[in-house]
């Protein structure tokens, strides 16, 4: 039988091949994208402390947003076209089925705190843009520039490379040779697509955070900035209900971390809580939501992670080869994996890269490493 750690144990399940394994553990239970272990240990601080599952999610993200992590999370990151810095993220009560959110937030720091304002003080879901600044300074925030030195820096240096990658398309001039300002064609000019996706998504580390309480209530959120050199404007899934993240007391929760134009078409959150309203594992739920994408995006670079209301939980991502092809060799498209490994101190994926999730519960088994792999179909 496996030992019982007496004390809550921060662990960094990852995801695996889909030798559908499952983990359980009783409420609480908090659970994000990413080894970002600090946010996992403020969420928990805060539930542990009595704070509400809505104050846990909020916490947990703040201290992203602060640490910046991994430059995809905060200020002084991805730096849009015009070189600005700008946010999303959402906040969702599972009990009470409220969210707020904020999509295209320019120079205030915590996008989460807004969001749950948004949520608290109005009855809107979101609130974009420079309204969404002035909504923000209404409540109490500072507003103050996002860029640093090392956004201002990514920015020079993509417009010295003529600006690329970008995420036009169809215009004039060639976005794949040239800078903007660009126009679309005339119809007689027009000969189809001129420029593909430029698979610049592939490091993008968006927090996502779950979190169920002793009590079985649910909480959700999601914060980012955003994609490097995004067209000014562009709102990805983080801030979207049910694409971000989604949370029902009635079946469970869940957060999706990923390329966000691709995902937010699918509400993958809101799809992964459904199939557990059904019965489904977390992780299977989990898995059929990215086995659903793939059908039409094979391609596509994106996870989620699930937990239904008694503790399970799980996770299932997709990484492409054409990232990483000095690595791969068995030739296959795509690979479809699941969570369930556990470790301390991580485990690289084929491909090379690291592909996580962060979880805190309490009396988890000890840590043990499987691998699996295979292709997804």
């Amino acid at each position: 039988m496996a030992r019982k750690w007496r004390l809550p144990l921060l662990l960094v399940p990852l995801l695996l091949g889909p030798g559908l394994l499952h983990s359980s553990s009783a409420p609480p239970l908090v659970l994000n994208t990413w080894p970002f272990k600090n946010a996992t240990e403020a969420a928990w601080r805060t539930l542990a402390s009595g704070g509400s599952t809505l104050d846990a999610v909020e916490h947990g993200c703040a201290v992203c947003e602060r640490e910046q992590c991994d430059g995809s999370v905060g200020f002084g990151g991805s730096p849009d076209e015009l070189g600005e810095t700008t946010l999303d993220a959402m906040i969702m009560d599972g009990t009470t089925m409220n969210v707020g959110a904020v999509g295209d937030l320019r120079r205030i720091k915590n996008a989460i705190g807004v969001a749950r304002k948004v949520l608290e003080h109005t009855a809107h879901t979101l609130l974009v843009g420079e309204s969404a600044t002035k909504f923000a300074e209404s409540m109490g925030f500072i507003s103050e520039d996002l860029s640093t030195n090392t956004s201002r820096a990514l920015h020079s240096d993509w417009l010295a490379r003529n600006c690329q990658p970008n995420y036009w398309r169809n215009v004039v001039p060639d976005a794949s040779k040239y800078c903007g300002p660009y126009k679309p064609p005339s119809i007689l000019k027009q000969e189809g697509p001129s420029h593909k996706e430029t698979g610049d998504n592939h490091g993008h580390d968006t927090i996502g955070m779950v979190v169920v309480d002793k009590m079985g209530h649910t909480a959700a959120g999601a914060s980012t900035n955003g994609i490097k050199f995004k067209i000014p404007g562009r709102v990805g899934d983080s801030p979207i209900p049910g694409a971000g993240a989604y949370a029902d007391d009635s079946a469970g929760t869940a957060a999706a971390t990923g390329d966000g134009d691709i995902l937010m078409r699918f509400l993958p959150s809101y799809q992964a809580v459904e199939y557990m309203r059904r019965g489904e594992d977390p992780t299977i739920a989990c898995q059929k939501v990215i086995s659903r994408i793939q059908k039409y995006f094979p391609n596509f670079f994106g996870a989620v992670i699930c937990a239904n209301v008694t503790g399970s939980y799980g996770a299932s991502c997709c990484l492409t080869p054409s990232t990483h092809s000095n690595i791969v060799s068995d030739g296959r498209s795509s690979h479809l994996f699941s969570a369930e490994a556990f470790s301390k101190s991580g485990f690289i994926l084929p491909f090379g890269k690291k592909c996580h999730i962060s979880e805190h519960v309490k009396n988890q088994p000890a840590p043990r490493c499987l691998r699996h792999t295979s292709a997804a179909h």
